[in-house]
Formats: structure tokens, C-alpha cells, sequence
């Protein structure tokens, strides 16, 4: 498919990865950053965008998003997704190794990968299993699976059978220079909890999950990382305790970082004392200053990425009783305005914010995104930063309609995301 010679103007262009933030004309050539700023009308375009009054930045990288195909259908689609991601400005998703089959033989990550380019919206990335069929238990064939595409490797939240199975999979994954993504949860801890423990779950009479679920696991997790030199990541941590110790961690030279999901810097344990199904997450909503340790986190540096933790579901998964509903929320719609909200409520600078939806995530992919330097991929995202509008059933997307932010007024419309300099979203 040729590529159109495209002349984005009259834009705000913020760029956290270059430093850039100013009005500045963006040109697009074969689908990469040919011209950045004035380029005397030399540049013959065929189209041309007028982003007046629009911010242009990077396209969006979500670090974690369930895609539910191959497996679970019924829930959502890989055309339905990389649609509603286009549709949010997001142009790369990180697709988790716990669909069904699993992400344990090239042929299932190859599979993913054609369904993706079928679709022609938001590409696709996908996580290796690290033990086959996520058993916990036998290695995966790591090296075959990066050599089908997969960018890293992860038990998903499924936990390992011991800390030695851990120490050989670290081993393995370190030979082949593979990033380890790592759910922090000690599984005899969690056990069968849904809520954070804590007076909430008391007075509820819920089974609770402590804080050293995740704590224990983070600490076992660090040590094992410094024995083995993996690179690693930890996904979605909860807790101000973790996020100080990988605070340590990255001071003292342990190759690792981490990141937040957006509905724990913008929820709590308070949010679920309704039994509100959609308020059910795993791991829990934990206290309001957990939230603010997370907010700290984004703040330093020590959290460099914000993802969706998208996990769509169908109406039934959470009209059940509270412990009984599947946990999760349908991201993709509100990652870009929920982000934004943080820097109008002034808990990050706008660049900032920026940067953790962008070159954050492609650091930690190690992907060659998530920046508009030239020469690079034409992903990009311009929205209307004045756009207020509600976020419902109506207004979203995604297949899966589940999430706790129904009714609540969101700043920023996207209104067109480029992905490898073609249009793949155009909004009103």
C-alpha cells in the first residue's frame, strides 16, 4: 500500500522524548517523520491536516491490554480493540501471554500478529509465556518465541511453582537478552481475596488481599533479578511500599522499572464499599495513600509508564455478587483523558504525562516509538485538549462497555491517529 505524503499545521507539537513543545508544522514521507518545522513550502503534500487549536504527540503505547482473541471471543475481538485503540489515539498494544491457547508457541503469537495487520489500526506486540501453558512449572521455548516476534516474557498472573523454577526462567530469559514482566503477587497471600485488606473488606465481610501480597513477591522478585542480571518490569504495582523498594532497586543499579494502571491513581478501596462490580480489580484497589505512593512514583520517575490494564468484558462478568464478578475494566477509551486529568489536577506536568504514554513505554519495550524525531515512524496522536465530552456506553469504543468512570466528564478528543504515517482514526 503506497503511503500518502501527509502536512500536519498549525498544531501545538509536544514531544517529551525531544524536548519539543511548541507550534511547529509536522511532514510525513513513506510513512515516517520526513520534516519537523518550517520547510518553505518545498514540502508537496497529499493531504494536508489542520490542527489548529490541536496538540499533536507520539502515538500512545499501552503496556497492557487483553485483547481476548484468540480464546474469548464473546468478550471483545482483535478487530474490535486495535479499533477502540486507534479510536484513543493509541497506535501499540501489549498483548499478555494468558489467551487461550496461550502465547507459548510462535504459532499463536503469529497468529495474533496477522489478525493485527488484518485489522490495519493499532498494531499489535505480543508477551512470550515464560513456562508453557502457564503452568508455573516447565520453561517455555523462549528463544523460538523471540525469534516469532515476542518482544519480552511473562507468566501472566499465573504464579510460578517456586523460586527456583523462577531463578532458571530469569536465567534463560537473561541468555537471550529477554525483559522479564513480572505480576507481583505472592499467591498464598492473595488467596482467594477481592479486596484490599483493611478496614473496607472488614466491614464489608470480604475475603481481603494484604499489601505483602504484593511486597513479599516484589522483594523475592528484586532479589532473584540482582542473582540473574534479567532485565525486568513490573506491571501495574499497587502499593506505596513497592514502589519505594523499586525506587531502591533502580538506585542501586538493579536493571528494572515499573509502571501504574490508570485506574489505581484515580481509585481506592472506598470507591468498592458498594459492592459495585466494576470496581472489582485484580490486584485490589488499594488505600488513598497507596494511590498518592503511586502518584509519587509517576512523579520521580520511578513509575515510567501509565497503562490501561484493558481487560473488556461482556455485561454478565460483572452483574453477579462482588467476589464472584470477573475483576478488570475496559481501558482504552479513557487512557489519554484520564491521563490528562492528572496533569489539569496538577499531579504531572503535561509533558510528563505525555512521556509516561509514549517514549516511557517504548523504553521499556525497547521498541523504536513513542517519539516524533525525524527518520522515525509517523505514530501519532492529535487531539482537541478543550474537548470535554462523557464517557458511556454511547461514547465508547471498546467491545467490552465495563468500567468504573461511567458518567465522568473527560478532557482531551482525539480527532486522527497515524499509525506508520496512514490514518487509521478520524474523529469529529
Amino acid at each position: 500500500m503506497s503511503k500518502p505524503r501527509i502536512k500536519i499545521t498549525g498544531g501545538r507539537l509536544l514531544d517529551p522524548h525531544n524536548r519539543l513543545d511548541a507550534e511547529l508544522d509536522l511532514c510525513i514521507a513513506e510513512g515516517r517523520i520526513a520534516a519537523i518545522g518550517d520547510t518553505d513550502d518545498d514540502f508537496s503534500s497529499d493531504v494536508e491536516i489542520d490542527a489548529s487549536g490541536l496538540c499533536i504527540i507520539p502515538g500512545l503505547i499501552d503496556l497492557c491490554a487483553r485483547l481476548r482473541e484468540p480464546g474469548l471471543e464473546f468478550k471483545a475481538s482483535i478487530d474490535s480493540e486495535c479499533r477502540a485503540a486507534a479510536a484513543g489515539g493509541i497506535t501499540t498494544l501489549c498483548c499478555p501471554p494468558d489467551t487461550n491457547p496461550v502465547i507459548d508457541t510462535p504459532a499463536v503469537i503469529e497468529l495474533i500478529h496477522h489478525r493485527a495487520r488484518q485489522v490495519g489500526a493499532a498494531r499489535v506486540v505480543g508477551l512470550g509465556a515464560l513456562t508453557h501453558n502457564l503452568d508455573g512449572v516447565h520453561l517455555s521455548e523462549m528463544a523460538a518465541l523471540q525469534q516469532a516476534g515476542c518482544i519480552g516474557v511473562s507468566n501472566a498472573r499465573t504464579p510460578l511453582a517456586s523460586t527456583l523454577i523462577e531463578r532458571r526462567a530469569f536465567e534463560y530469559a537473561a541468555t537471550f537478552g529477554l525483559t522479564v514482566y513480572l505480576h507481583a503477587d505472592d499467591a498464598a497471600l492473595s488467596a482467594n481475596g477481592c479486596l484490599h485488606e483493611g478496614r473496607v473488606s472488614t466491614r464489608l465481610g470480604l475475603p481481603g488481599i494484604p499489601e505483602a501480597a504484593e511486597t513479599v513477591a516484589v522483594a523475592r522478585d528484586l532479589a532473584l533479578i540482582q542473582q540473574t542480571g534479567v532485565r525486568a518490569h513490573f506491571g501495574r504495582l499497587t502499593t506505596e511500599r513497592a514502589v519505594r523498594m523499586v525506587a531502591r532497586a533502580q538506585f542501586d543499579g538493579v536493571p528494572v522499572s515499573a509502571d501504574a494502571a490508570i485506574p489505581y491513581l484515580y481509585l481506592s478501596e472506598l470507591d468498592a464499599a458498594d459492592f459495585g462490580g466494576d470496581y472489582h480489580f485484580m490486584p485490589p484497589l488499594r488505600t488513598p495513600e497507596d494511590r498518592d505512593g503511586l502518584l509519587q512514583g509517576l512523579r520521580n520517575a520511578t513509575l515510567s509508564a501509565i497503562c490501561s490494564d484493558h481487560q473488556p468484558h461482556e455485561a454478565d462478568a460483572k452483574l453477579a455478587p462482588f467476589p464472584a464478578t470477573q475483576p478488570g475494566a475496559s481501558g482504552l477509551d479513557s487512557l489519554l483523558p484520564l491521563t490528562l486529568k492528572l496533569a489539569q489536577d496538577a499531579h504531572l506536568p503535561l509533558a510528563d504525562a505525555i512521556a509516561r504514554l509514549t517514549c516511557g513505554p517504548a523504553q521499556i519495550l525497547n521498541l523504536p516509538y513513542g517519539e516524533l524525531g525525524i527518520g522515525r515512524a509517523a505514530d501519532i496522536c492529535i487531539f482537541d485538549p478543550g474537548a470535554l465530552w462523557r464517557l458511556d456506553s454511547a461514547t465508547m469504543h471498546s467491545q467490552g462497555k465495563n468500567t468504573p468512570f461511567r458518567g465522568w466528564e473527560m478532557p482531551g478528543k482525539v480527532r486522527y491517529t497515524l499509525r506508520d504515517g496512514l490514518i487509521i482514526y478520524s474523529g469529529d
